[in-house]
């Protein structure tokens, strides 16, 4: 001690690495084991992280942005619509993500259009929608007016013509529509005739449920009545084309009348 007062001595202590000899092989062992069971442990959070940040990037890019928007749509099987029109119906904006697009309700809209009787749409990867149209055929004509509505065998009438197209028998009544009784009545009669009533067909007049009529183009007419038991009158009929008459009852099959 130093007995003048003098200002103790400093202590300067100074870290010294111990080097590699001094751990014990046995510490060392189990210290690398220990870490090794640590990185195993993270091993599968680090991935699931990973997986999930690597999921959110591919879901905003295909999501969130343009990058993958619809550019195009390729419409096959329209004859009696357009692409331009089915593209319309359809409202897809340019650029909207193409996986966010819904397909069943695209596809109800595009199936909006009369001449439509089904779509179906799918994505072309990368920027394209596919429409498949199933357009509606034709079974008979019905005049309105100076035109003749075109309608299928539900009874829709889809497109309007100035004339009567070749091929479509005639089917006069009221007004067309699949809800229409007449309409079914008509296509029902339609359907039950032989090819022979058929070759010489000039329309079905529907006046009535009760009141059907076939007329045919020698001026004849063979009174059907209701639309029930065609097969049987529709043979009875054929049957009776040969006899010289200008009206054929077959409303009642099994008792067939003539004048």
């Amino acid at each position: 001690m130093d007995g003048g007062g003098g200002r103790r001595p400093t202590r300067r202590w100074q870290l010294v690495r111990a080097g590699r000899d001094a751990v014990p092989a046995s510490t060392r062992r189990f210290m690398a084991r220990a870490r090794r069971r640590r990185m195993r442990a993270a091993l599968p959070w680090a991935v699931a992280g990973g997986v999930l940040v690597l999921a959110g990037l591919v879901a905003w890019t295909l999501l969130g942005t343009g990058l993958f928007g619809v550019r195009e749509m390729r419409v096959e099987g329209a004859e009696l619509v357009t692409a331009v029109q089915v593209r319309e119906a359809a409202g897809v904006p340019d650029g909207a993500p193409l996986a966010r697009v819904d397909l069943a309700e695209l596809a109800a809209r595009i199936g909006t259009l009369p001449p439509v009787e089904r779509a179906t749409v799918h994505r072309d990867w990368p920027d394209g929608l596919v429409v498949r149209l199933t357009e509606r055929t034709g079974v008979a004509v019905v005049p309105r007016g100076q035109q003749f509505d075109v309608i299928d065998a539900a009874g829709v009438a889809f497109r309007t013509v100035p004339q009567r197209p070749d091929g479509l028998p005639l089917l006069r009544l009221a007004a067309a529509g699949p809800d229409d009784p007449d309409t079914r009545a008509g296509l029902t009669v339609l359907g039950e005739l032989t090819p022979q009533l058929r070759g010489e067909l000039a329309e079905v007049r529907v006046e009535g449920l009760a009141r059907i009529s076939v007329l045919l183009r020698d001026d004849r007419t063979v009174f059907w009545g209701d639309a029930t038991r065609g097969a049987d009158k529709a043979r009875v009929a054929t049957a009776l084309l040969g006899e010289e008459a200008d009206r054929i009852d077959v409303s009642a099959p099994d008792v067939v009348t003539f004048r």
